[in-house]
C-alpha cells in the first residue's frame, strides 16, 4: 500500500510517502518545513501565523513530493492527514488539501488522531539495531522496520507540548487513557521554563542544553540518572508523583520555577546557576513521568511500553526511562522513536492511518470522507 499524508496540527508543516509491504513500513520520502523563526519572538506558536506558514509552504511540500516521486492517481492507494487534536486554523490547512486531493484523485481519505501518530512512530524506526535504534545523521533510519516486532498489550507514553498521556492499548487502533495530565502537558512546560529564564523558544531543546552542561558524570549513582547536578542549591517539587492515580500535573512545577527565579535574581544573570536549575526542572519532570509510568505498568502488566511525542526526544527521559523499565519490568519491551520521528511528522500520520485502514469494518466511508471529514481541535482518541 502506498500512502501520501500530511501533519498541519501546530507549526511544522510535513508532508511524507510511506510504502507498506508485508510487515514493514518504508518511508520512500519526507519534507518538513518549520516555523521556529516564525514563531520565536513571541515564545510560542501564535495559530493564525502558524495556519499563514501551512497556507504559504504546504502546496510548495505537495509539489515537490509528488513531482520528485511521480505520484499519480493511478500509483497511490490512500490519503492520510492529521483531523486533529491541534491548532484549529492550522488544521483546516492541511485537512481542505487533503479533501481537495481526495477528491480530484478520487481516492480514500483518513482522518487521523494526532496521539496515534505519535504512539505509531514507534514502528518506522529501524528494529535490526541495538537499543535503542541506530541513527543517521538526518535523525532518520536506513532501513524499514516490522510490524510484528511489537507486541500487545501495549503502554504509551505520549508527552508533548500539548499533552502529556498514559495510554493502554490491547490491539491496533484500541486506546485506553488510564493517566493524563490535569493542566499543562510536560512539554508547556518545558517552554515556559525557558521563558521564566530568558532561554528562547522552543523551550525543549535549550533547557535540555543547559541542563547537560551543569551535569557531571556519577558513576556511584545509584539513581536511574547518570549525572547529578553540580553544586544543586534549588530543590523543585514532583507533584503528584505519589498520586494513587496515574495523572500528571506540571503547572505548580512551572510555578515553583517563577518563584525560584524571583527570589534568587542571580539566576538570570549566570548560565552557571541558569543551568543548574534547568538540571533540577529536568529531572523533576523526569522523575514523575518515570515513576508513574512504571506504576502503571505494574498494574497493567504489558508486553511493551511505547515512548512518542517532542519530548520523548529528551536524552535524559529516553534513558532514564528504559534503565528503569529494565531494573523492574523485566519481561517488558521498549521501543523508542528516532529522535526525527519524535517530533510533529507525517509519516507518522501515514503509519497510524495505515492500521485505521486495515482495521475498520467498512473501507466505504473513505471513499466519502472528502464530503465529510472535519478538522477537530480537541480531537479524542477512541
Amino acid at each position: 500500500m502506498r500512502i501520501l499524508a500530511i501533519e498541519t496540527s501546530c507549526d511544522d508543516t510535513t508532508v511524507a510517502l510511506v510504502n507498506v509491504d508485508r510487515d514493514h513500513f518504508f518511508v520512500v520520502d519526507e519534507h518538513i518545513s518549520s516555523q521556529t523563526k516564525t514563531h520565536a519572538p513571541f515564545g510560542g506558536v501564535v495559530p493564525n501565523l502558524a495556519a499563514r506558514d501551512h497556507l504559504k509552504n504546504l502546496p510548495l511540500l505537495l509539489k515537490k513530493i509528488i513531482k520528485k516521486n511521480k505520484i499519480s492517481p493511478t500509483s497511490l492507494d490512500l490519503i492520510a492527514v492529521t483531523q486533529g487534536p491541534g491548532l484549529i486554523p492550522a488544521l483546516l490547512i492541511g485537512t481542505n488539501a487533503a479533501k481537495a486531493l481526495a477528491y480530484a484523485w478520487k481516492k480514500p481519505l483518513v482522518g487521523v488522531n494526532h496521539i496515534a501518530g505519535h504512539i505509531y512512530a514507534n514502528f518506522l524506526f529501524d528494529q535490526s539495531s541495538a537499543f535503542p535504534c541506530l541513527e543517521l545523521s538526518s535523525g532518520h533510519s536506513s532501513k524499514p522496520s516490522f510490524i510484528s516486532e511489537i507486541k500487545f498489550p501495549i503502554l504509551a507514553l505520549i508527552v508533548s507540548g500539548g499533552h502529556t498521556e498514559l495510554i493502554l492499548m490491547k490491539r491496533h487502533m484500541n486506546f485506553k487513557i488510564v493517566g493524563q495530565t490535569l493542566d499543562d502537558a510536560a512539554g508547556e512546560a518545558f517552554d515556559k521554563t525557558a521563558r521564566i529564564l530568558n532561554l528562547g523558544y522552543p523551550g525543549g531543546p535549550i533547557v535540555s542544553a543547559y541542563a547537560e552542561k551543569s551535569q557531571i558524570p556519577n558513576p556511584k549513582s545509584q539513581t536511574n540518572s547518570k549525572f547529578k547536578i553540580q553544586n544543586s542549591k534549588f530543590s523543585l517539587p514532583r507533584p503528584m508523583i505519589n498520586s494513587e492515580d496515574f495523572n500528571f500535573s506540571f503547572s505548580g512545577l512551572k510555578t515553583a520555577v517563577l518563584y525560584t527565579v524571583r527570589d534568587n535574581p542571580k539566576i538570570l544573570k549566570g548560565r552557571k546557576l541558569t543551568g543548574i536549575l534547568c538540571a533540577e526542572f529536568q529531572q523533576a519532570v523526569v522523575d514523575v513521568l518515570v515513576s508513574k509510568t512504571i506504576r502503571a505498568a505494574k498494574k497493567y502488566k504489558p508486553k511493551t511500553i511505547l515512548l512518542g511525542g517532542g519530548v520523548s526526544a529528551n536524552k535524559e527521559l529516553r534513558a532514564q526511562l528504559g534503565k528503569a523499565i529494565e531494573k523492574n519490568l523485566k519481561n517488558t519491551g521498549y521501543r523508542i522513536p528516532d529522535t526525527g520521528y519524535s517530533l510533529d511528522n507525517a509519516a507518522m500520520i501515514a503509519a497510524a492511518g495505515f492500521f485505521q485502514w486495515k482495521f475498520s469494518k467498512s473501507h466505504k466511508p473513505f471513499y466519502n470522507a472528502w464530503r465529510t471529514l472535519e478538522a477537530k481541535a480537541n480531537l479524542r482518541l477512541k
